[in-house]
Formats: structure tokens, sequence, C-alpha cells
């Protein structure tokens, strides 16, 4: 049993490291269980089974870390990610992208009202909105911005996990279905004549590295520092303000020449894998009926956004590749809709990372614009 802090600072950071370097194996399983999910729940199944024993200070610097990396992690990892990027994506994928963001905040709406689920319940489905909508770090940055707790967080990842990874099955199942569908749809397959330019990162510098993380460092200051103050005179909390600064911040310093500093997405990929451990440490999960009842929502949401996508294939006439990588961008990420994207065409892989990104970049906003409303409407 563990009680000093530095022993346990070791162990979680070893855990993320051991997670982080299976995300880089090719191994077909972690396609399906992603290496992030098996970090959260080892780390809690040990921590419930007595692995730490929480003392003040060790609580203090565990909690304070995590609420000082969460900004840190945000920034970096929407460096990367310009937003004009998605200019390249042309009007069908475009359509594609916004229909699959509007039906799924649509399906999250109807089911929670339709269902009857309560406002304690959005603790665990709003952060899996921000998933959903981009990918764990913005399930992460809606976590600490809405206050859930660690309990809720665990939840929130098995119905991702799960219904993710069924959601994914599926898309490459009905790829050979591709040509009967576009017919129907009447749509033009774009598999055959678009591409998608990736732009390179610069060599690496320490020197410009180490300005990195030291202007990571001051945002994720700045942003809670200032957060504490808006919260004070506007809408929100703290958390919240903190969340969008450090967002904000990230999506401007994009177009800066931090943004072509090489690593960028494997820093800021490694700092999730932390957040996520010391989070994990902290949480207890009871397994239940409510745990079973929330898997099932987590896919009643997502069949009515499928039903809603065919939908607008059918009145856009958009073809079964578009929507197919417009919906996994959001609910997958950046981890899985180039895998689909590769399934239709090798060329094609591109659409995947650049809707991907965009998911990145808008997850957390429209995930707290939910919360709000739905707190309202309950």
């Amino acid at each position: 049993m563990i009680t000093q802090t530095w022993f346990y600072l070791l162990l979680i950071g070893s855990f993320s490291a051991l997670a982080f370097y299976a995300s880089k194996q090719p191994a077909r399983v972690f396609h399906y269980l992603p290496p992030i999910v098996l970090l959260y729940l080892g780390t809690m199944i040990l921590s419930g089974g007595g692995l730490f024993i929480f003392n003040e200070p060790m609580m203090q610097t565990s909690k304070r870390l995590s609420s000082n990396l969460l900004p840190t992690m945000i920034f970096v990892m929407l460096l990367p990610h310009k937003a004009t990027a998605f200019k390249q994506l042309g009007p069908k994928l475009l359509i594609s992208f916004f229909m699959s963001t509007l039906t799924l905040s649509l399906a999250f709406v109807l089911v929670i009202v339709m269902i009857g689920l309560g406002e304690d319940a959005l603790t665990i489905f709003m952060p899996l909105a921000g998933s959903w909508m981009g990918g764990t770090g913005n399930m992460l940055s809606v976590y600490h911005a809405i206050g859930a707790n660690e309990s809720d967080l665990g939840i929130t990842m098995l119905i991702d996990s799960i219904n993710y990874t069924l959601w994914l099955v599926f898309l490459l199942f009905i790829v050979p279905l591709a040509p009967w569908f576009n017919r129907w749809t009447q749509a033009h397959s774009l598999k055959d004549d678009l591409r998608i330019s990736q732009a390179c990162a610069m060599r690496f510098s320490l020197r410009a590295y180490l300005m990195l993380l030291i202007t990571a460092l001051i945002v994720s200051g700045l942003s809670q520092i200032i957060g504490s103050v808006m919260a004070e005179y506007a809408f929100g909390s703290a958390g919240t303000w903190s969340v969008l600064l450090a967002t904000i911040s990230g999506i401007t310093l994009a177009y800066s020449p931090l943004a072509k500093i090489k690593g960028l997405q494997s820093t800021a990929n490694g700092m999730l894998y932390l957040l996520v451990a010391l989070i994990a440490s902290r949480a207890v999960l009871t397994l239940n009926m409510d745990l079973i009842h929330y898997i099932i929502v987590g896919g009643l949401i997502l069949i009515i956004h499928g039903v809603l996508m065919l939908l607008a294939a059918k009145l856009f006439k958009l073809d079964l590749f578009s929507i197919s990588v417009a919906s996994l961008s959001h609910i997958g990420g950046i981890a899985s809709a180039p895998i689909l994207s590769a399934a239709y065409a090798q060329s094609l892989v591109g659409v995947g990372v650049v809707m991907a990104t965009m998911g990145y970049v808008i997850g957390t906003f429209v995930a707290l614009g939910l919360w709000e409303f739905l707190s309202w409407l309950l």
C-alpha cells in the first residue's frame, strides 16, 4: 500500500508510459480496446484494490497536478490543428461533417429527454458528448469544466469504449455496400478524385521545444487565473473558463511558429495519458444495473445519430464514405477515422485526419453548449 506522494507519482507516470507505448504498437486489439481505456480501468482497479492509500498530501498533489496539466494539454493538443485546414474539404464533406455534429447533438438531446434522465446524468453524458464530438481530450475538458467526479468519468469511458467499438465494427462492415448506397442516394463517390495534403513539422529543436513547454505552462497558469476572475463576473465556473481560454489560445497560436515544432501530438498525448491515470487513481466505479442502462442509452444515441445521417445522406445526396468518415471522425477521433478512410482508399486517409482535427477544435464548445441547453431544459 502506497502512502508516499513521490512513489505514487512514480507509479502513475510508469502506468501512463506503458499505456502510451502500447498505443504506438500495431496490434489490432488496440483498435477496438484503446490503451487509454485499459489505462483508466487498470489504474482504477488497482487503486480500488488498495494500492494507493490517499492521505491529504497525496490527494492535494494529485488534484493540483491534474488541474494544471489539463489546460497545458489542451493548448498543446490544439497547436498542430489549423482551423483553416478544413477548407481542403469539398462541399459534400463539409456538409457531412456538420450534419454529423448536428445529428449527434440532436441524438443526445432526444435520448436524454425521452428517457427522462435527470440532471445528475449530465455529468456522465456531457463528457461523453465531448468525446463523441472530438476525442478523449475533449472529454476531459468537459469533465473538468462541468465539475464531474471521478466515478462519473469512469462510467463515461466505459460507455464510450463499448459503443465506439461496436460503431467502428459496423462502419467497417458496411464499406462493401458503398456502391449500392451511393446509387440509392444518387451520390457521386469521392474516393477516386479527392486528395488531402498534410503539412510536415519542422525538425526537432531543443530550444523551440523548451519555448513550447514554457508557453504552454504560461497559458495554463493565465487561463486558470483569468478563469477564476471571469467566474465571478460572468456565467460558468472557473473550470469552464479555464478550459475555454486554453482552447482559444491553442486555436489562435496554431498559426504561430510554435505549431511547427516536431513532436506536438506525442507531447499532448503523453500529457493526456498522465492526466487519465491521475484521475483514474482517485476514481471508484461500482458495477450495477445503472451502468448497463447507461451503456444501452449510449447505444441508442448512436442509433438515432445513424438514422438521422441516413436521412441527411438522402436529402443532400451524400455518399457512404463521406457520412461514415464524418461520423467516425466525431465518435472515434484521430485514432480511427483514418482507418476507416483507408478501408475505402489509401489516398483518402488525409480526409479522416482533417475531419478528426476539426472535431478536436469544436468538440469542447459543442459539448459545453449542450450542457448549458440541457441544464436549462431539465
